[in-house]
């Protein structure tokens, strides 16, 4: 597995995924100029186990809450895609179905599609009424223990030499801390389904949930019967603070009827049709305003392609009135 992940190959491969739609960005453009003698130098730092993670540069973003990203160097993020080529498909086959961040063919409006899908199963064609435990984990990527990660990884990798890499990469956040993993790496994605997926397995294996859906630290369990979800939030957490050391966020546990609306994965989902979160709304009103109806063409399609999920003809049309023009 270790000559797979450092081979000239792969690492080639893993430059040409990473630098899709980055190219125009100085570093990046940097690192391509001496794209041969850069891929070459980090295949013999690694062939000769001298490569060393660089520092990560901190920085906040919101979308839209306020998060804290780190971002390595080109060299050090061209090594994660190549890590995550290899691992990827070694322990996505252990996932369960129901998982849907950061997977191939997966993502949020497969994830909004099959909550409205289990709804309406487990409703009877919404002739009963049902509820929904909706949590989320606190401060997740922050309080992810390196010491369980890289146990649950050697649980299917047994190469040494990939757990020496892997482990370099773990330990290049947050130094001084056993806990961790930075928002910026493509490798935190694959480590944190690794980490959760044992919440999955107990939900599906130890609990008998039928219908649950997980997307990165925010799940959601569907059913009948309330008091059952009453109960399974004491049973969560006692899982989560024993066997991964983490916590479900007290301010964003909620059970509501289906009908009344479930705020999951920015739309707001009801029975037989689906809106968009009213904050995301709000902040697509005050980015036109303040940008005078001039919104990048890549803003325009990404709001247009999230008005196509839910009942957003109105706010689309508004949209494209704004920045394209009455006539469109």
């Amino acid at each position: 597995m270790f000559c797979h992940i450092i081979s000239v190959e792969n690492l080639f491969l893993a430059w040409h995924e990473f630098c899709r739609g980055k190219k125009k960005k100085l570093d990046v453009a940097q690192f391509e100029f001496n794209l041969e003698d850069n891929i070459f130098q980090l295949h013999k730092d690694l062939i000769s186990k001298t490569y060393k993670h660089s520092v990560y540069k901190s920085f906040y973003v919101r979308d839209p809450k306020l998060r804290h990203i780190h971002k390595a160097c080109v060299r050090d993020r061209v090594l994660h895609q190549a890590i995550f080529r290899i691992l990827y498909p070694v322990f996505d086959r252990n996932f369960i179905f129901d998982s849907y961040s950061c997977r191939f063919k997966k993502g949020t409006h497969r994830a909004v599609n099959h909550l409205n899908t289990f709804a309406r199963k487990c409703s009877q064609n919404w002739r009963k009424d049902i509820f929904v435990l909706k949590c989320d984990v606190r401060k997740f990527f922050g309080s992810i223990n390196k010491g369980i990660l890289l146990n649950l990884i050697k649980r299917r990798v047994e190469d040494e030499n990939v757990l020496w890499l892997i482990k370099i990469i773990i330990d290049s956040f947050n130094k001084e801390s056993d806990e961790g993993l930075p928002l910026g790496n493509v490798t935190s994605q694959l480590f944190s389904n690794i980490y959760l997926n044992e919440l999955d397995w107990f939900i599906k294996r130890q609990l008998k949930e039928k219908y649950y859906i997980r997307y990165c630290d925010d799940f959601v369990l569907i059913s009948k019967d309330k008091s059952h979800l009453e109960n399974v939030i004491l049973v969560l957490n006692d899982f989560l603070l024993k066997k991964l050391k983490l916590f479900l966020h007290p301010d964003k546990i909620s059970i509501r009827k289906y009908n009344q609306g479930i705020d999951f994965l920015g739309y707001v989902n009801f029975s037989h049709f689906r809106t968009l979160r009213t904050k995301t709304k709000r902040r697509i009103f005050r980015k036109i305003k303040l940008l005078e109806g001039n919104l990048s063409e890549n803003s325009l399609q990404s709001y247009l392609g999230i008005l196509d999920h839910c009942n957003g003809y109105k706010l689309g049309a508004f949209i494209k009135e704004k920045c394209i023009g009455k006539d469109t």
